[in-house]
């Protein structure tokens, strides 16, 4: 092959140079268009104005416009520079990279066309205190990473677009408009600020979860409830006296009777026959025991059942049953691992103690029960765990062999083909969920308390994974419900490597492309330590953030990257953190902390051994800081 004439070079490097330039140009040109038709007496502007063809938006500093280190432009601030004209948005929306728009306090006109979707990065779109007229766009729902938008103070009629559906909302301020209509069903428990006063809405206001008051909603004479004034009853449906009547006659009233009572003859009939058949012997003469909510169960042990149907939370028929004898023999034992209290105690006694049905979730069922003697306990009765019967006995034994002070030690375990109980010591004092997210808060919850459960769970999960490391043994299923507060409200981890891992995200390992040394054991195990550290970093992304993990399509991980992406960290925390003054350094450094941790990329992830070491030292940091008063 020839060498390539030294000539040929520099016709390579212009030809490359214009394909650049011209991608530049075409952002260029259609800002200058956006700008003519913004402002049409822009000729008047001084030298340093900037928004030519002449000069560079990022090199020669436009004003308004601010540049990342790539040279795209990010952000247009241009508030209160007297702007007139119209918004063209289809020539702004060619700057592909643009998350912010501010144009407030001018003289701007005109509508808000449905080209503004196509900047589909924004973050923050401020257009208060402007002369903007005419119905919002449908389009505006397309803008999926927004997060404050301020329309306050213009002419905008007509109905609110579904842009509550953005997930990620956290400010909307439509006040001093002549929008109507409903008030759409925001999600405002994610909502910073809130405001609609001022407008022509009419109709019941959502509910706002006591996060906004009066002063958001007032000034629309057509809207009612909480947190303004009741809404009065529906008027009655008038009663036409020429329209004839639909009242049946006598006569076939004592038709329909009769066939009413023949029906519910034939239905006690076959009831009392149905029960004749279940009811198990028993001594008539004996007093009947005090009922108590039973055990959920669907073992095939030989017993005698006794069940009652009943609607679950979601809804859905249930029945629950109560193992009320057994036969000798047939069950395996209750295994006790630590509690003397429980000495002697049977799985048959277990069953038949008065339980309170605590909750139940894709897992299994949790009880509360009291035995005779007054301890309290709690039964986790597990179902879809992924664990076969012998494994799960192995596993229940050896992590009972590891001693951990923040680690909830389960008390004894029942193990059968079709049943696997799991009991604990009872824990007064709730679990972090509800510490977190608990309507109203029970008590403050503050930054050095958030910390401190951060790092004891850090420090308790690393050692866990340390001492059972070998074996493989993972907690599976680690969530801000499994984390209890114990009587000196120290939290504990309760239900240790009880579940097979869960896939906290779709980018988990895949057992066809890792480990493809023939190491099956040790592959999956490395899949379900790594599982456990995507589990903390999102615990911590709570305590941080005050926010669900996932509610109505909202995913917290997600968010939080995206906000973080677009540089606005500061907004992911809890406001009660911001109001208390806790330290936005060592925030921000836990927030780090918790972006490793839910790395897309599983080898990425540290080990909850480095985990723990970075959170001891932001503690160690925040108690150094601490000075108190002579």
């Amino acid at each position: 092959m020839g060498r390539v004439p030294i000539w040929v070079l520099p016709i390579v490097m212009f030809l490359i140079f214009r394909v650049v330039n011209s991608e530049e140009n075409e952002v260029k040109q259609a800002l200058v268009q956006f700008m003519q038709n913004l402002s049409p007496g822009n000729a008047t502007r001084d030298g340093h104005w900037g928004w030519n063809m002449s000069t560079d938006p990022c090199t020669s500093n436009w004003t308004g416009v601010v540049c990342d280190t790539k040279g795209f432009v990010r952000k247009i601030i241009l508030e209160k520079a007297n702007l007139t004209g119209v918004l063209d948005a289809s020539s702004l929306c060619v700057t592909k990279a643009l998350i912010v728009l501010s144009l407030e306090n001018n003289n701007i006109t005109g509508l808000l066309s449905e080209d503004i979707a196509l900047c589909k990065h924004l973050t923050h779109l401020y257009l208060s205190g402007n002369h903007f007229s005419g119905d919002l766009p449908e389009s505006l729902s397309q803008l999926s990473n927004l997060k404050r938008f301020d329309i306050s103070n213009n002419n905008f009629y007509g109905e609110l677009p579904d842009i509550q559906k953005i997930s990620g909302l956290i400010s909307f301020l439509a006040q001093n408009n002549q929008l109507e209509g409903q008030i759409p069903e925001f999600d405002f428990s994610n909502l910073n600020e809130f405001n609609v006063s001022n407008n022509l809405f009419s109709g019941p206001i959502p509910d706002v979860k006591g996060h906004f008051t009066a002063s958001s909603f007032s000034g629309n004479p057509n809207l009612c409830g909480e947190p303004l004034t009741a809404c009065p009853p529906a008027p009655a449906v008038p009663i036409n006296p020429m329209k004839k009547s639909n009242k049946p006659s006598s006569k076939k009233v004592l038709i329909f009777s009769g066939y009413v009572i023949l029906g519910l003859v034939v239905v006690l009939f076959l009831v009392c026959k149905f029960f004749s058949r279940g009811k198990p012997c028993e001594d008539k003469n004996q007093k009947p025991k005090k009922k108590a909510v039973p055990f959920e169960t669907t073992s095939n042990i030989p017993s005698t059942l006794s069940s009652s149907e009943y609607k679950d939370g979601e809804g859905n028929q249930t029945s629950e049953f109560s193992l009320t004898s057994v036969e000798s023999g047939v069950t395996p034992p209750l295994v006790v691992l630590t509690s003397p209290l429980l000495r002697g105690l049977t799985f048959e006694q277990l069953l038949r103690a008065p339980a309170e049905l605590l909750g139940r979730g894709k897992h299994g069922s949790l009880y509360k029960v009291l035995l005779d003697g007054g301890v309290n306990l709690v039964v986790k009765r597990i179902r879809n765990c992924g664990i076969s019967s012998d494994d799960f006995k192995t596993r229940m034994k050896k992590i009972d062999q590891v001693k951990c002070h923040n680690l909830l030690p389960a008390v004894a375990f029942y193990c059968s083909r079709q049943e696997k109980l799991l009991v604990y010591e009872y824990q007064p004092n709730g679990n972090l969920f509800n510490l977190l997210h608990g309507s109203p808060k029970s008590q403050i919850f503050d930054w050095g308390s958030r910390l401190n459960v951060a790092d004891s769970i850090a420090k308790a999960l690393a050692f866990m994974h340390q001492e059972l490391n070998e074996d493989g043994i993972a907690h599976g299923n680690l969530k801000s419900m499994n984390i209890l507060f114990n009587m000196a409200m120290e939290p504990c981890i309760s239900e240790y490597g009880v579940m097979e891992a869960e896939n906290h995200e779709q980018s988990v390992l895949s057992p066809k492309n890792e480990f493809r040394n023939g190491n099956a054991n040790k592959g999956h195990a490395y899949s379900t330590f790594n599982d456990d550290v995507y589990a903390f970093g999102v615990i911590l992304l709570e305590l941080l953030t005050g926010k669900l993990v996932q509610k109505n399509g909202f995913d917290l991980p997600s968010w939080v990257n995206s906000v973080v992406k677009e540089e606005w960290t500061v907004e992911v925390f809890d406001r009660a953190l911001i109001s208390e003054g806790a330290s936005e350094e060592r925030m921000v450094n836990l927030l780090q902390v918790a972006l490793k941790c839910i790395n897309t990329s599983p080898t990425d992830r540290p080990a909850m051994s480095q985990v723990s070491l970075m959170i001891k030292s932001i503690k160690e940091e925040e108690e150094s800081s601490i000075t108190y008063d002579p």
